[in-house]
């Protein structure tokens, strides 16, 4: 007879491979160091991620990453750390969870939103890379997503008001942006947005 354990495991055999030979972790030990760093989430509410890069000739050279989390949350990142290697900057700050789990084989649903980060953190050691260099950062609104068409509010808007600090309540979103002002059809998308880069950014 099966344990339940066995019969209860849900995940693939390339999620099981990344959790138990997770690639490019951060040694502390290495003789590595970081052009860049981002970093989200936080220990409070369970997954926190940090991920270094190295760039070179507009392409991350080597990446290295610390997670605290669940199975998901490290093997999603270990792959993300494969994906990203070897890309252009804008290659990699288009990278998706969905991205990052159809690699996997797939994850549980429930496992999605609070365990797939590394693609938040890569965005966040880009912004980070850039900034520090005085360059552009064009890639943010390429990937933007409007979420209001009403009053043109888009993800990246609500989570930089979020990382920011500056938009604590879905009340002080809405006098920052006017969301939900005009239709109203995004109102319940957008209050779910919000809890969850509050989440990611370590604010709830």
């Amino acid at each position: 007879m099966k344990s339940s354990f066995l019969m209860d495991w849900v995940y693939t055999d390339t999620v099981k491979d990344h959790f138990m030979n997770p690639r490019n972790i951060w040694d502390k030990n290495e003789d590595w160091e970081p052009d860049a760093v981002g970093e989200v989430g936080s220990l409070a509410c369970g997954d926190q991620m940090r991920v270094g890069i190295r760039v070179k000739d507009g392409k991350i050279e080597s990446l290295r990453w610390l997670t605290y989390g669940c199975a998901s949350a490290i093997a999603s990142t270990s792959m993300m750390s494969e994906i990203a290697t070897g890309m252009t900057l804008e290659e990699a700050y288009k990278i998706t969870p969905e991205v990052i789990t159809n690699a996997l084989g797939g994850l549980p649903e429930h496992k999605f939103h609070c365990s797939v980060l590394g693609d938040k953190a890569l965005r966040a050691a880009i912004d980070n890379y850039l900034e520090e260099r005085g360059l552009p950062n064009p890639y943010k609104d390429a990937i933007a997503r409007v979420l209001c068409e009403c009053r043109g509010v888009t993800d990246q808007m609500i989570e930089e008001l979020v990382r920011t600090d500056k938009a604590k309540t879905i009340e002080e979103l809405r006098e920052l942006t006017g969301f939900g002002t005009g239709c109203g059809k995004c109102v319940h998308m957008i209050t779910e947005f919000f809890e969850e880069m509050r989440h990611i950014h370590g604010k709830s």
